[in-house]
């Protein structure tokens, strides 16, 4: 049996489905493909759960840091309830209330593993392995996400070793869990984890948080040894567990040291998932990170002149977070409206068509303790760039609004400014809180508001945000 729409998604995660929501939205069909659960990654084996099992531990410290809520908290974090309340925000792994979205946008769903099998051609095979031909009029869209990476270690994988999804879905907290890794992943579940009581142990080589600014990951190594982490500048040379998978004892070699734990979390990066989608039907290798151009078009020779294939989210390795992968999303859903019916594309930089953005103005944070909040580009990544920078630091602790939020508060900004054309290039904010600091800082850079407009954008007092004014205050004022 073959059906015909005029966009076919494969995946249908939060990004597939803001892809398919702005086709549909333009007129056109739309259908979704899907194997697992509909709302993918983000809703729940990532963003939603890992971060309902942070958030509790840092709204506990929060409050102890306070006078007076502290003497009144006579109680220490209910480990049970912050493992309930994150099944509620998963809905206990049901998408029922997922597909009734996708239905009520007029969005169609398939279940099944898609793969391509030719030009603007899908098979889909269901669960009980019959295959469904879907033919795609304008365009087809690959929103299939990543994977973790698995380490070369020998052992790792005999060992059944935890992958950010197990770590995220777990029911009970281990009273020991290793973690391999030293980025967001890794640092955010040692949050957690540490959170409920868990020995954490982490093994991050090149140290904490590499690629955002130094001082993101020195505080966020001081503050997680403050939860009684340990971290050591390492790698492990052999993991092996004691009985079978559900026996205890995993034990994590270092040399002559070994580090012994209930679970041992693999959390050292993402690879593609496009193994098996029939890339090789089109001239492309599995595997591999599908590159794009900024409407998100693929970048392959077997791609038609008039271009059908499109790859949004992870997937693209554009920029490895469920909020871009959105805004790709909407993007390329409203760029295949433009073109199927002919109109205008406005593919110009930060044109309604294209995802400029990714490119160095991306806001990130790390829900860690404590947080980092950043957008746009390291002082670093700046240079490499060949930018004439000035960079501006500040104490978080000396802002007024921050001594309120917190007793004795501490924490660290800095702003990046490109000196020839005068304004913000990248902003990282490291403290308790500062997440609902970040969209300014995102807002200054696509924006490319001058310096010297900046001082007219006046923050409230008492509140954090008058970071701005002391930012700006330490780098001068123009004359």
């Amino acid at each position: 049996m073959t059906s015909t729409y005029d966009v076919v998604i494969i995946g249908a995660g939060a990004v597939a489905e803001n892809v398919a929501d702005r086709a549909v939205q333009g007129g056109l069909t739309a259908l979704l493909i899907e194997s697992e659960l509909v709302g993918g990654e983000c809703s729940y084996w990532a963003c939603m759960p890992s971060k309902a099992l942070i958030r509790s531990g840092l709204a506990l410290r929060a409050a102890q840091r306070v006078g007076g809520a502290r003497e009144a908290i006579t109680g220490a974090l209910d480990v049970a309830a912050v493992f309930a309340r994150r099944n509620g925000f998963t809905h206990d792994w049901d998408d029922a209330s997922q597909v009734a979205w996708v239905a009520g946008a007029g969005i169609a769903l398939l279940r099944g593993h898609g793969r391509l099998t030719g030009v603007k051609q899908v098979t889909v095979t269901a669960a009980d392995g019959t295959t469904q031909l879907i033919v795609a009029t304008h365009a087809v869209v690959v929103a299939t996400g990543s994977d973790p990476l698995m380490p070369d270690v020998p052992g790792l994988l005999e060992a059944s070793p935890w992958t950010p999804r197990d770590a995220a879905s777990a029911q009970v907290a281990p009273k020991r869990l290793a973690i391999i890794g030293g980025g967001v992943v890794a640092v955010e579940m040692a949050t957690a984890y540490a959170s409920f009581g868990t020995g954490v142990t982490i093994f991050a080589r090149s140290g904490l948080l590499q690629g955002q600014e130094d001082f993101a990951g020195e505080l966020v190594a001081e503050g997680l040894r403050g939860l009684g982490v340990d971290i050591r500048t390492a790698s492990p040379t052999a993991v092996s567990r004691r009985g079978d998978v559900s026996g205890r004892d995993v034990t994590v070699h270092v040399g002559d040291d070994v580090v012994v734990a209930d679970e041992v979390l693999v959390a050292t990066g993402r690879v593609a998932r496009s193994t098996d989608i029939g890339l090789e039907t089109v001239g492309l290798t599995p595997g591999q990170w599908l590159q794009t151009d900024d409407t998100l078009l693929v970048k392959a020779a077997t791609n038609d002149e008039s271009g059908w294939l499109y790859a949004v989210g992870d997937v693209n390795h554009r920029a490895l977070l469920t909020h871009q992968g959105k805004y790709q999303a909407r993007a390329a859903g409203d760029v295949i409206v433009a073109r199927a019916s002919g109109s205008a594309v406005d593919d110009a930089a930060w044109g309604s068509h294209v995802a400029t953005a990714d490119h160095a103005a991306v806001p990130q944070v790390t829900f860690a303790e404590p947080e980092v909040a950043s957008a746009g580009l390291t002082s670093q990544a700046a240079r490499k760039a060949g930018y004439d920078i000035r960079v501006i630091d500040y104490n978080l602790g000396w802002v007024a609004g921050a001594s309120l939020q917190a007793d004795r508060y501490s924490g660290k900004a800095r702003m990046v400014v490109d000196e020839k054309r005068k304004v913000v290039i990248g902003v990282t904010f490291v403290g308790q809180d500062v997440s609902e600091l970040i969209h300014a800082a995102t807002i200054a850079i696509v924006g490319e508001v001058p310096i010297d407009r900046l001082w007219h954008a006046v923050p409230a007092y008492p509140t954090m945000n008058e970071i701005w004014l002391r930012l700006l205050e330490t780098y001068g004022r123009p004359h």
